[in-house]
């Protein structure tokens, strides 16, 4: 259930705005429901957005992978749900995308994509558990350009998943798989074992 109302204010940004979402993705999702109670926040996220998507120095399955474990190990279902519906739409392979929260026990990832998934749960930790070799193995693999746009990428996800998680946002039924199940840490499957 959201903490916060999903009805905003009817102001000229959101009745301009609203429409246009509802045209791309079918429904207005709602994080952007809730950015618009403030229009200076909707109006920034949105201009951060449209610069992310310029973003290709990645390739776009390890930028899929990367957002989609990093989503996972901070438990936003609303992040899982609308990714993905976008990666899917973009031509991703779905049962990859599935299998991202239990990567570890998966046969469908190369070690580029398992390299580039623990990374991802590593800078969503909290404290984050980076380390130097994690680093170095994928600058060496990926180059300094896609290193830093692989960093920037999740971050940008932990800020909307984190967003999303503190307000409430769910799964809004973009996919009907959207309740992928979320990543057990790799410290809790040490300990199950």
């Amino acid at each position: 259930m959201a903490r916060i109302s999903l009805e905003p204010p009817r102001t000229l940004l959101n009745r301009l705005l609203m429409p246009l979402a509802r045209r791309r993705f079918g429904m207005v999702p709602d994080p952007g429901k809730a950015m618009a109670h403030n229009g200076r926040v909707l109006v920034t996220d949105l201009l951060n957005e449209t610069g992310v998507a310029t973003w290709k120095r990645l390739d776009p399955t390890l930028k899929a992978l990367a957002v989609t474990a990093s989503a996972a190990r901070i438990g936003c279902s609303w992040c899982m749900d609308f990714g993905y519906w976008e990666h899917t739409h973009r031509g991703l392979d779905p049962a990859k995308l599935r299998a991202v929260p239990q990567w570890r026990d998966s046969d469908l990832f190369g070690p580029l994509e398992r390299r580039v998934m623990e990374y991802a749960e590593a800078m969503s930790a909290d404290p984050m558990e980076t380390t130097d070799a994690m680093v170095a193995e994928l600058l060496a693999e990926l180059g300094e350009a896609a290193l830093v746009e692989l960093t920037a990428i999740v971050a940008v996800e932990n800020r909307r998943s984190r967003f999303n998680h503190a307000l409430g946002l769910t799964s809004q039924g973009f996919t009907d798989t959207c309740e992928v199940a979320q990543a057990v840490p790799h410290a809790r499957q040490e300990e199950q074992a």
